[in-house]
Order: structure tokens, then C-alpha cells, then sequence
């Protein structure tokens, strides 16, 4: 079988991989590396020599569309934010508060204060999927 062919079955096979796994375009510069590949098979002789060359396209192709791929931070949280306790918050312990019309995982920022249920808290900060607060009668 030629080189030239076996590089656009390759290409082929990921570019259809990236249409059922989406992946970021990951597979997709790999197929389309993989297809230059077969364009330059004609002239770079050796498998070792091509694979390498698809390596170095791919790493290439890679930093080209770096710019192109969002940015997967989490958002920041707004200042001054208020949310309402829907459990008791033991002190150092978790427990649940409602947030933005959601329920969220929440920790006392004060490991010394407990926080009864049903309280309004000021969302100080986000640590993953815990919200670290404080009682709003802290500020009252």
C-alpha cells in the first residue's frame, strides 16, 4: 500500500472521528496534518521521517488555532452578591444555600460562626463548587 494512501485514511478517520467526538478541533488539525502528510510523502521518504513531519505539522497546527479556542474560566462571581441559607450551617461545616436561583454548596467564611436556615449571607467568594459567606448581620 502507498504512504500517500494510508496518510489520507488516516486523515479521513480523524476528521470523521471529530464529527461524531467533538474535541475542539483537536482531531481535526491531526486529519489535516495528516493529509499534508500525504501531499509531502512524495517527497519525504521513510515512514520514520513522515511521522515525524506529522508531528511537527500537527504541534504547528496546534499553535495556529490556539487563539481560536475559547477560554474555559469560570466566571467571576459579582461584588456585593446576597444569597438565602436553605439549611443550618454548623461552624466549619457546609451546608446549602440559594444563589442566583440556584442551590448551591456553601462554608461559613469564620469557621466559629454558625448560620441558622433561612438567613440572608453575603457571598464572599467561590472555591470550585462552594460558595464561601458570611451573615449579612455581620455588616448590620
Amino acid at each position: 500500500m502507498n504512504n500517500a494512501l494510508i496518510w489520507v485514511i488516516v486523515g479521513v478517520a480523524l476528521c470523521a472521528m471529530e464529527l461524531l467526538i467533538p474535541t475542539a478541533f483537536v482531531e481535526s488539525a491531526l486529519g489535516v496534518s495528516a493529509f499534508v502528510v500525504a501531499l509531502l510523502s512524495f517527497v519525504v521518504p521513510g515512514w520514520n521521517y513522515q511521522i515525524v513531519l506529522w508531528m511537527v505539522i500537527s504541534l504547528l497546527m496546534f499553535w495556529a488555532l490556539k487563539r481560536f479556542v475559547p477560554n474555559r474560566t469560570a466566571p467571576a462571581l459579582r461584588e456585593a452578591t446576597e444569597a438565602r441559607t436553605t439549611t443550618a450551617i454548623a461552624p466549619g461545616e457546609t451546608g446549602r444555600v440559594i444563589y442566583e436561583g440556584n442551590s448551591w454548596q456553601a462554608r461559613c467564611q469564620d469557621n466559629h460562626v454558625s448560620i441558622e436556615s433561612n438567613q440572608e449571607v453575603f457571598v464572599v467568594e467561590r472555591k470550585g463548587n462552594t460558595l464561601i459567606i458570611i451573615p449579612l448581620s455581620t455588616f448590620q
